[in-house]
C-alpha cells in the first residue's frame, strides 16, 4: 500500500524510465548488450540520473540502455507487466503509462508490434492486479527538426486512433524541447484533432512559458511538466480559464536542473493561484522514485498539506483519459479519503 493510504494517481509515467533494475540487468545479459558494468550494483547507476546531472538532455541520455533493451516483444511485455505489479505494490489506484512505439523499431518490430506487446503486458498485469487502473499513452517524439521523423509521428497518431478503447487512451509529444519551435509539430496535433484523439504534450520544462503557450495554441488541455508557465502571469490566467491541467514531476525537474530545488519549484505557487496541478513521478527507476517519496517532498520541502495532495488527486482523476464512469468512481474514492472514511 505504501506510506500514504490514498488512491494515488500517476498521470505522467514513462515505461522505459521505469524498468526494474534487476530486470534491466537480466535483459542486458540475455541480449548480449555491452555495458560498462560487471554486476547489478555497478549497472544500476547507468539507468539512473546522476546527482550532478547538468540538464534535461543529460537526463535523456539515460534512456539509451533501456531503449536498447526494449527492442523485442517479450521484453516490452515483461517490463509493462512488472511495472503494473510495482504500481500495485505502491498502492497506486490509476496510472497512465506512456511510451514511444517508434523508439522500439531498431530491429524487427513495427510500431504496431510494439503497441501490441505493451498491451499484452498491460493485460497480463491487470489479470494479476485488477485493483489498478492502467491507460497507455502513445508518444510521438521530438528528436530534432520536425521533418526528421514526421512520418513516424503521424503513424503514431493514426495508431493511437486505431487502439483507442483497447487499452490506449491518448497521444503525447515527448522528447527534447527547444530544438525547433513546438509549433513546428502542429501537423501531429492537427491530425489528432481531426481523428478525435485525446492528447497531452510535453512543454515548459527545460524551456520557458512560451512553449506552454504554443502547446495550448495547439489545443492541449493537459501538459507534461509546464511549470515554467508561472513566469507569465497572463498565460497562467489563460490556463485557469481554459481548465488546463499540469502533469508536474517535481523530482524530475530538480534532478534535470529545470528548477533549482524543491523549495524553488513553481508548483506550490501555481496551486495557490488555483491552477490545476497534479503530482507525478515521470520515471520511477531513473529518479529512484515512487509517489510516496514525491508526496514526502511535497509536504516536507514544498509546503503542501495532505489535504492539498488529495485536492491534486481530484484534479488528476478529472484530467485522466479514462471514461466518465471510471473517473467518477475514482473521484468518490478520493473524496471518501477526504471525509476520513
Amino acid at each position: 500500500m505504501g506510506k500514504y493510504n490514498l488512491p494515488k494517481i500517476d498521470l505522467h509515467l514513462h515505461l522505459d524510465g521505469s524498468i526494474l533494475p534487476e530486470t534491466a540487468w537480466e535483459l542486458v545479459q540475455e541480449q548480449g548488450i555491452t555495458v560498462p558494468a560487471k554486476d547489478l550494483e555497478s549497472f544500476t547507476p547507468l539507468i539512473m540520473v546522476p546527482k550532478n546531472c547538468k540538464d534535461v538532455n543529460e537526463c535523456l541520455e539515460r534512456f539509451e540502455i533501456p531503449v536498447q533493451i526494449l527492442q523485442d516483444q517479450a521484453a516490452l511485455k515483461r517490463v509493462t507487466e512488472e511495472l503494473i505489479g510495482w504500481l500495485a505494490k505502491e498502492g497506486v489506484a490509476y496510472a497512465e503509462i506512456r511510451f514511444a512505439p517508434q523508439l522500439h523499431t531498431r530491429k524487427d518490430l513495427t510500431q504496431k508490434d510494439a503497441i501490441d506487446a505493451v498491451l499484452a503486458g498491460r493485460k497480463a498485469g491487470l489479470q494479476r492486479h485488477s485493483e489498478v487502473g492502467i491507460g497507455i499513452i502513445l508518444c510521438a517524439m521530438s528528436i530534432g527538426p520536425e521533418t526528421v521523423n514526421m512520418e513516424e509521428n503521424l503513424e503514431t497518431v493514426r495508431l493511437t486512433k486505431d487502439y483507442l478503447g483497447k487499452g490506449v487512451v491518448a497521444l503525447d509529444l515527448a522528447g527534447a524541447e527547444g530544438i525547433v519551435p513546438l509549433s513546428n509539430f502542429a501537423p501531429i496535433f492537427d491530425l489528432a484533432r481531426e481523428l478525435e484523439v485525446p492528447f497531452t504534450c510535453h512543454a515548459g520544462d527545460s524551456q520557458g512559458p512560451e512553449t506552454v503557450g504554443e502547446a495550448m495554441n495547439l489545443g492541449a488541455k493537459r501538459l507534461g511538466h509546464g511549470h515554467h508557465i508561472y513566469e507569465d502571469a497572463a498565460l497562467c490566467e489563460r490556463a485557469m480559464k481554459e481548465g488546463v491541467t499540469f502533469e508536474i514531476c517535481p523530482t524530475s525537474n530538480v534532478c534535470c536542473q529545470s528548477t533549482t530545488g524543491y523549495g524553488e519549484h513553481y508548483v506550490k505557487k501555481m496551486y495557490d493561484l488555483g491552477m490545476r496541478v497534479t503530482i507525478n513521478t515521470d520515471n520511477m527507476t531513473l529518479f529512484d522514485l515512487t509517489l510516496d517519496k514525491e508526496y514526502d517532498h511535497c509536504i516536507i520541502d514544498m509546503g503542501f498539506t495532505k489535504d492539498d495532495i488529495i485536492q491534486m488527486l481530484l484534479y488528476a482523476a478529472e484530467a485522466s483519459f479514462q471514461g466518465e464512469k471510471e473517473k467518477e468512481a475514482l473521484k468518490k474514492r478520493i473524496l471518501d479519503c477526504k471525509k476520513g472514511k
